[in-house]
């Protein structure tokens, strides 16, 4: 539906950011679709699972996906 449609960029929120938003991020990054994760719109029961979840997204330059904040993202779609 997605390549249907000629969406190639995604915005991906959610909880639980080591897990589900994590999951989400690496699976989209193996069908090409390029990532951004505002850290603000997610979180996790265990607020260091979140930071390194973070951590790991935005790891080597963003290595299959970037992190941003909710502001900058929100500056970038007007």
């Amino acid at each position: 539906m997605l390549r249907n449609r000629g969406i190639e960029n995604l915005i991906v929120c959610g909880v639980t950011t080591e897990v589900c938003v994590h999951t989400t991020v690496r699976e989209a990054n193996d069908r090409g679709y390029r990532c951004i994760v505002p850290g603000d719109c997610c979180g996790s029961y265990i607020p260091e699972f979140h930071i390194a979840g973070l951590r790991m997204i935005k790891a080597q330059g963003g290595i299959f996906g970037w992190v941003s904040d909710s502001a900058r993202v929100l500056a970038a779609l007007h």
